[in-house]
């Protein structure tokens, strides 16, 4: 055994032994009677806090991911409802450009037709102008050449007189 100045190093005294004991255990009774069970409480209720926030978390993403297809959704059917109103536009507009043509071949088949019956008109009326005009220089023509036949003989002056006196009786 070795002692330094009068204290075993490797022999504890029993009394000490015993104290130690005895305040170790009462320490230990202390410290579970009034800090393991907080400082236990205070984990459990910080695991319970980290669970729950990954489960909030969990649902966060969750709501997120719902969120995120929802809104996948409206743009797809904005989408289709822009393409849909664009396809509409460009019917109404080919349908009035249609309707457009329709009125102005209408329109242009009216106007070809009644100048065809203006120039049909002013043709038949040039035609009873110019067979006015010939019956009108025959007859002056004819009266011309019966006038000179008829200057010189009393036959022929009768005869017309004749003729002439039935077509106003007529």
């Amino acid at each position: 055994m070795i002692f330094l100045a009068g204290f075993p190093v490797l022999m504890p005294d029993p009394g000490l032994l015993f104290w130690t004991t005895v305040i170790f255990s009462l320490f230990w009774f202390l410290m579970s009677r009034f800090a393991f069970k907080p400082i236990t409480a205070a984990l459990k209720q910080r695991e319970e806090d980290i669970h729950n926030a990954l489960d909030e978390a969990k649902k966060a993403r969750e709501e997120m991911s719902n969120l995120q297809a929802e809104n996948e959704k409206l743009l797809n059917q904005a989408r289709e409802e822009r393409t849909a109103m664009l396809r509409e536009a460009k019917d109404a507009k080919d349908e009035i450009i249609a309707e457009a043509k329709e009125r102005a071949n209408a329109e242009y088949k009216r106007r070809v037709e009644s100048a065809m019956q203006d120039i049909e008109n002013q043709k038949m009326a040039a035609m009873v102008d110019l067979k006015n005009q010939a019956g009108q220089m025959a007859i002056e023509i004819a009266e011309k050449i019966i006038r000179k036949d008829l200057a010189g003989n009393a036959d022929q002056v009768a005869y017309a007189k004749s003729l002439a006196d039935a077509i106003k009786l007529n």
